[in-house]
């Protein structure tokens, strides 16, 4: 399928309240306002089509993008194209929710996200602990180094409160994913939640979210979810 069929296809399916809601969220023109779960006729139909998932997030376009990433073969990106996505993520629904998951297919999801944590841009950075959290929630915890995960705790803990909004956001999911996914360190989890406490969020034009993870912890662990992990990243 080419470029222009799947923009015809997408735009199709394009609905204003949607469009409106995105933009709520951060997306700026070019966008159509395409529901995500309408999409997966189009995938599959492609399937998997890196090229085209290229020529996609290229575009610009805030559906494209979203759509790029779903059709993307993470395995056959490198550490320069995750840079070049990240690079134009402008918004964390495609830092954390685009380029975050398809990194978190890929074997170098940890290296990369690594760098990005320590980058100092408020995205990267989102992106990097977004894909921990991904990362977690979906593999088994004898793939991560114990040690590791417990030091990004101890980071959490020593700069949240003082980290770019977007980055807050997710590194209080990682927590909170560490408590409910990694069972390793989930008394470790739980306890850096209680220190942390209520996160501020703040956010332009919205009143700022106050996040909890220690309560959401507890709620996963009361619904007997301790140790979930998702059979998918991608939709």
């Amino acid at each position: 399928m080419e470029l222009k069929t799947v923009m015809e296809e997408l735009e199709a399916l394009g609905k204003e309240r949607m469009k409106k809601m995105y933009m709520t969220n951060g997306a700026q023109e070019p966008l159509f306002g395409a529901a995500t779960g309408a999409m997966k006729p189009i995938k599959r139909k492609i399937k998997i089509n890196q090229p085209l998932a290229e020529e996609l997030y290229a575009t610009g376009n805030y559906d494209a993008m979203y759509f790029a990433g779903v059709i993307a073969d993470p395995k056959a990106m490198t550490e320069a194209d995750f840079n070049r996505w990240i690079d134009k993520a402008y918004f964390y629904m495609l830092s954390d929710y685009v380029v975050a998951v398809t990194l978190s297919e890929s074997d170098i999801a940890q290296e990369v996200s690594d760098k990005w944590i320590e980058s100092g841009e408020e995205l990267k950075m989102s992106a990097g602990w977004s894909c921990y959290c991904w990362l977690l929630g979906n593999r088994k915890d004898s793939e991560f180094s114990e040690d590791k995960i417990s030091n990004m705790l101890d980071k959490v803990k020593a700069s949240i409160h003082e980290a770019p909004e977007r980055t807050k956001s997710a590194m209080n999911n990682f927590v909170y994913t560490v408590g409910v996914s990694y069972k390793p360190l989930h008394e470790k989890a739980v306890e850096t939640a209680k220190q942390i406490g209520v996160v501020e969020m703040k956010r332009d034009n919205k009143k700022s979210s106050f996040l909890n993870a220690s309560e959401n912890i507890q709620k996963q662990v009361d619904l007997g979810k301790l140790g979930f992990k998702r059979k998918y990243v991608r939709c």
